[in-house]
């Protein structure tokens, strides 16, 4: 039986995401979800956000579309998805089957001084995401879920939410490059090839 108040350790979680990751293209949200994703390892197909708080989802959402031979996974925060909470209305009706997001929920802003976010208080954004039709939905608190999360963003089964409840911990960071134009470029060739070159 699952202990109903499990907590992970975010980089086991995000390194069990990314374990033999083939060529999935991942988005990784501001703060704490891109330093775990660089920590796991600085990759072609990394798109880290420096900025652009609460546009993870919606990112992973058009680049999904865009690409609907690839899977995307979005890796991001609580928080970060709580000021995109309007965009699990908008993937639920696109439905791509290629895109699964996993929200790490420490129930905290770690950027700005790891208050307390309204996951703390109560809100379950896997059922918001369900309610607003992502049919696979649910909160992670062992190893073996994320394990299956991890299939199913290969299966391209999807949508795909998960809500992994991770510990509050401060991490040292790992940093990806700060260099937009270096990574905007260099996620283009990969998704795109030869080709963003000459577009």
């Amino acid at each position: 039986m699952t202990n109903p108040n499990a907590l992970l350790h975010r980089r086991d979680v995000v390194n069990e995401l990314l374990r033999d990751r083939g060529d999935i293209l991942v988005i990784a949200g501001l703060g704490a979800p891109n330093w775990d994703v660089s920590a796991a390892g600085d990759h072609a197909n990394n798109f880290p956000l420096w900025g652009a708080m609460g546009a993870a989802t919606m990112m992973g959402l058009g680049l999904a579309l865009a690409q609907p031979k690839r899977k995307v996974l979005v890796i991001t925060g609580d928080g970060e998805m709580l000021m995109s909470i309007g965009a699990l209305a908008t993937v639920a009706v696109e439905k791509p089957a290629n895109l699964t997001i996993a929200v790490l929920d420490n129930e905290r802003f770690g950027e700005t001084g790891m208050q307390k976010t309204h996951t703390a208080s109560g809100v379950d954004l896997a059922g918001v995401a369900l309610a607003a039709g992502i049919r696979t939905s649910r909160t992670v608190r062992t190893m073996e879920q994320v394990s299956e999360i991890r299939d199913l963003a290969h299966q391209g089964k999807g949508p795909v939410f998960a809500l992994v409840k991770i510990n509050p911990e401060a991490l040292v960071f790992t940093l990806p490059p700060a260099d937009g134009v270096i990574l905007t470029t260099r996620f283009r060739q990969s998704v795109l090839g030869d080709e963003a070159l000459y577009n």
